[in-house]
């Protein structure tokens, strides 16, 4: 997408998207939730979003979260959604709503610590088996799921995947479909502290599939406030 366009115009492409995926998966678009993804833009960039109706917001370094927090905090939902160091959540957890990327006890075990109220985490699962993506591998979700029941400032509302940079569309949709269908399994177990309702799947370059297959958080940088460095 043209990065000199403006959020604006950016948006309304979108949101038609979004309505197009809708259509085709019989679903309603008020189910799906852009999370702007501002790591790569300014501070002005991103309050040209939330001037436009954009809440959700996605940061993937500490820096980068404290810097528009402190401009955009009293109107914007926060999202962490880069893998996370243990040694920094002190410095983010009084500041997100969601954290996308729970992957290890130790982790849970941290946010459990620092948060004085329960956080919105999503399970980072590594769906294609690529060496290179954080995440627990599909067979390992149910039973770390189990092992947080003693972190009571956890919920977990949902399964978070990064699909593979690619334009294989059947294996995007593989990807997505096997994700729904672990969170359904997760559904099932029936856990008050897991309720997982929840995907966050879907990116500039995927998104409208992700929506076809379920998601109901999608990722948008590029395609939204575009690229300033």
């Amino acid at each position: 997408m043209d990065e000199t366009m403006s959020v604006q115009q950016n948006l309304k492409t979108i949101k038609g998207n979004i309505q197009q995926a809708c259509h085709i998966a019989n679903r309603n678009p008020d189910e799906i939730k852009i999370v702007a993804v501002t790591k790569y833009v300014s501070v002005q960039r991103a309050q040209e979003a939330l001037s436009c109706g954009v809440v959700h917001f996605g940061e993937n370094r500490d820096e980068g979260l404290q810097e528009k927090w402190d401009h955009l905090t009293e109107q914007a939902v926060w999202h962490f959604i880069g893998s996370l160091q243990t040694k920094k959540v002190k410095k983010i957890i009084d500041k997100v709503d969601y954290i996308h990327s729970l992957d290890r006890i130790s982790l849970a075990e941290e946010i459990h610590k620092r948060a004085t109220r329960p956080v919105k985490c999503f399970i980072q699962v590594n769906i294609s088996g690529e060496e290179s993506k954080h995440g627990l591998q599909p067979g390992e979700v149910a039973g770390f799921v189990k092992d947080l029941s003693p972190f009571t400032n956890i919920e977990l509302v949902g399964l978070m995947t990064m699909a593979p940079y690619t334009e294989d569309e059947e294996l995007l949709r593989t990807c997505f479909r096997d994700l729904k269908e672990l969170q359904g399994n997760i559904k099932s177990m029936d856990l008050p502290y897991a309720p997982c309702m929840e995907l966050s799947m879907g990116m500039s370059n995927d998104y409208m599939i992700a929506i076809e297959e379920g998601a109901t958080f999608i990722r948008i940088g590029s395609a939204l406030v575009g690229s300033e460095k």
